[in-house]
């Protein structure tokens, strides 16, 4: 639980740091719920890639087809926190370079 809020405590600093789009700026954290149900409904972003941070959370990033992207960190309490937000998403596969 302590990891948690400290997840969720990191994520909000961090979003707080960054440049995110005026409507998300505004509320860097929230219900899961809320935040998805926002990214769908104004920027038409849908669930592209998720991966497991620790036990106590996760990161998801959606994506619209138009490029907009956000990164979400949400704890298994439910609260999820925006930790980036941008345009031009670039779904394509990259190489890996030699060596790399």
């Amino acid at each position: 639980m302590a990891r948690n809020l400290r997840l969720i405590a990191a994520a909000a600093a961090t979003a707080m740091l960054l440049p995110l789009g005026p409507a998300l700026a505004e509320v860097p954290c929230a219900e899961r719920g809320e935040i998805v149900k926002k990214l769908s409904d104004e920027y038409k972003e849908k669930a592209q890639a998720v991966g497991v941070i620790n036990p106590d959370a996760v990161v998801e990033i959606f994506v619209s087809e138009n490029g907009t992207w956000t990164i979400l960190a949400t704890g298994t309490d439910g609260k999820s926190c925006v930790l980036s937000a941008g345009e031009g998403w670039d779904g394509n596969l990259m190489a890996a370079l030699p060596g790399a």
